[in-house]
């Protein structure tokens, strides 16, 4: 039987240990805060700057973008958002499964984001575009630039025919969901609903300069829109 010097000294350990844990819960609730404040303020902007891009899209003349083009498929890139760690479930699990169902029966490349992405792919033998943006809490705006002028280029070179973005969008504190984005080529605009009329603009040179112009630009503000989401997904 434990002496009461034991049991005295248990629950100071136990306490010890309550402290810890607390401190722990407070750093992760704040990170998530932060987190799902930066979504918040992620997402109108996109959804406005995807209108824009409708737009123009939808101004274009019987000239189709090169963004536009679709063309007999030989091989896809995928970009794929991760984790840095592996305690968050079923987190990166998910994902994974998800580009492994829209890579099946293809020949692609990735460009993964975070490292657990990497970790993955490298061990499945999958080509990897380029390793720099491993760690993915140390993305930025600038590396998203990167990112999408990378694979922007990659099309236009014809070195891959349609490009993915694969993420984890962040639903509520109970619910992540693994979601795949077709980023290339560019769907055509959804006709509209309501009967306002149309705007009128003028791009100069021309609407499809303007078009060219600013995809590659709405492609890093989409890549940074997924990252919020999946930091905030993964805390």
């Amino acid at each position: 039987m434990a002496s009461m010097k034991d049991i005295k000294t248990r629950i100071r350990s136990v306490e010890s240990t309550q402290q810890i844990t607390r401190a722990m819960e407070l750093v992760a609730t704040s990170k998530l805060r932060h987190a799902r404040e930066r979504v918040e303020r992620s997402r109108p902007f996109h959804e406005v700057l995807g209108e824009a891009i409708a737009g123009i899209q939808a101004g274009l003349k019987e000239t189709p973008s090169v963004y536009s083009e679709v063309r007999p498929v030989k091989k896809t890139c995928f970009v794929v958002i991760g984790g840095d760690r592996g305690l968050a479930g079923g987190y990166n699990a998910n994902l994974f499964k998800l580009v492994a169902q829209a890579a099946e029966g293809k020949e692609c490349c990735v460009l993964p984001v975070g490292k657990k992405a990497l970790e993955h792919f490298q061990h499945r033998g999958m080509s990897i575009l380029t390793e720099a943006f491993s760690p993915v809490e140390d993305v930025t705006v600038s590396d998203c630039f990167s990112m999408s002028r990378l694979v922007a280029q990659g099309f236009l070179k014809g070195e891959f025919d349609e490009i993915h973005l694969c993420y984890t969008r962040f639903e509520s504190m109970l619910t992540q969901t693994a979601k795949t984005v077709q980023m290339l080529p560019m769907a055509a605009p959804k006709p509209r609903e309501d009967k306002r009329p149309r705007s009128l603009m003028l791009y100069e040179p021309s609407s499809e300069a303007v078009y060219d112009a600013i995809v590659p630009e709405y492609f890093a503000g989409l890549i940074w829109g997924a990252v919020c989401e999946s930091e905030a997904s993964e805390q």
